[in-house]
């Protein structure tokens, strides 16, 4: 664990985790099906050098509807894998149409639908993938969460990254939250994607975040992760792909400076555990967050994606604080984003309910002894209503 005196926040890390995504989201926007040297010949030797557009994909809109699914679920004392699943078909309809329809959310209602389903921004159609388009429409429910994943019903062949590029979420949990996350990770990824892969890629995220929020340096984090998936060593070869993936990516950071060639022997992240190697090795090689970013957008691959989930992790290992103040303030949607990271924090920290105000009624909440009356956390209870 880090010195108590130089850790970061935990408010700081939510924030800086899913802002830093939406980053290297919209960093890797522009150039995601371009090959190495389409980019270079267009940017320049360097490459990409600067965010030169603003626009996030559907990599941080997955990632903000995990989020709300997360926090509804804590809030009512729900299922967590049912929540997350209600939240992707919200995200699924924002996808089906132009804009809001009238009565989504707002007014008296309380926000029914839930007022990120509100935004008009989320709306935009920024080549969603495949997979997450049929998994959802296939109206299938995933098995309950096991460890080890086996193929799931749904796309059972598919281990896209559009599982792991969405799983960040699942990590910031607070550490006395009971939810592990790498089960609940695993199980969200067969939503849409069946492939034992797909699932783990997915938990190895979650473990990552979670370790990097509860304090732990990159590199032991990384290590953590690592132990984490020698349980699946015995599972069969294709729950051994992630571990193999994050071990090359180790190994490559610790063989000299970081190129954009060596970034593509580990692959070109259309899949999940190349999405995961690539993003682990540009924040292993390159302890700057802005050259990190770069690193992990400057390839023949889905570039988008790895910039996403090095983002993820970026934010998460250092905070806030630590993103590229100008990228960070101009990336799309930068309000709604912070407030779902701070209205995640707030619910997963415990903060809400601390002054005790009574409710009318007398009841309680979700928070351990918080009470319904609290403003706070009406107003959470507004924007994140139950059904």
């Amino acid at each position: 664990m880090s010195d108590p005196a130089t850790i970061t926040p935990y408010r700081s890390r939510v924030r800086g985790c899913l802002l830093g995504g939406a980053v290297g989201d919209a960093l890797g926007n522009p150039v995601e099906f371009d090959s190495l040297a389409e980019i270079r010949a267009r940017y320049g030797p360097a490459g990409l050098t600067a965010m030169v557009e603003t626009e996030i994909t559907d990599d941080t809109q997955m990632t903000l509807f995990t989020a709300e699914g997360l926090i509804r679920a804590y809030l009512h004392c729900g299922d967590p894998l049912t929540a997350v699943r209600d939240a992707y078909l919200r995200w699924l309809d924002t996808q089906s149409r132009p804009a809001p329809r009238p009565g989504d959310g707002g007014g008296e209602d309380g926000f029914r639908t839930g007022w990120l389903r509100t935004e008009a921004w989320l709306y935009a159609r920024r080549a969603p993938g495949n997979a997450c388009l049929s998994g959802l429409r296939s109206g299938t429910t995933p098995p309950p969460p096991e460890t080890p994943p086996a193929h799931g019903p749904v796309n059972p062949d598919s281990k896209g990254c559009g599982t792991v590029m969405r799983s960040a979420p699942f990590g910031l949990h607070a550490e006395d939250v009971p939810d592990d996350p790498v089960t609940l990770a695993m199980a969200a990824a067969r939503i849409t994607h069946g492939h034992p892969t797909a699932a783990v890629a997915s938990g190895a995220l979650a473990h990552l975040v979670r370790r990097l929020v509860a304090g732990d340096p990159l590199p032991e984090a990384v290590d953590s992760t690592d132990l984490l998936l020698s349980c699946f060593e015995d599972q069969g070869p294709e729950h051994r792909e992630t571990r193999r993936a994050l071990r090359a990516a180790r190994r490559l950071a610790e063989a000299g400076d970081p190129t954009p060639e060596k970034v593509e022997t580990l692959g070109g992240a259309w899949i999940a555990e190349e999405a995961l190697a690539i993003a682990v090795y540009c924040a292993l090689a390159e302890p700057d967050p802005r050259r990190a970013l770069l690193l992990a957008v400057n390839h023949s691959g889905d570039a988008d994606s790895t910039g996403a989930i090095c983002g993820n992790i970026v934010g998460a290992a250092y905070g806030e604080a630590a993103l590229p103040a100008d990228w960070a303030g101009a990336v799309e949607g930068r309000e709604t984003i912070l407030r779902v990271a701070d209205d995640f924090a707030a619910v997963f920290s415990g903060e809400i309910g601390e002054s005790g105000e009574d409710s009318e009624d007398g009841g309680q909440s979700a928070f351990g002894g918080a009470r319904s009356g609290d403003r706070a956390l009406r107003d959470l209870l507004s924007r994140y209503p139950s059904a």
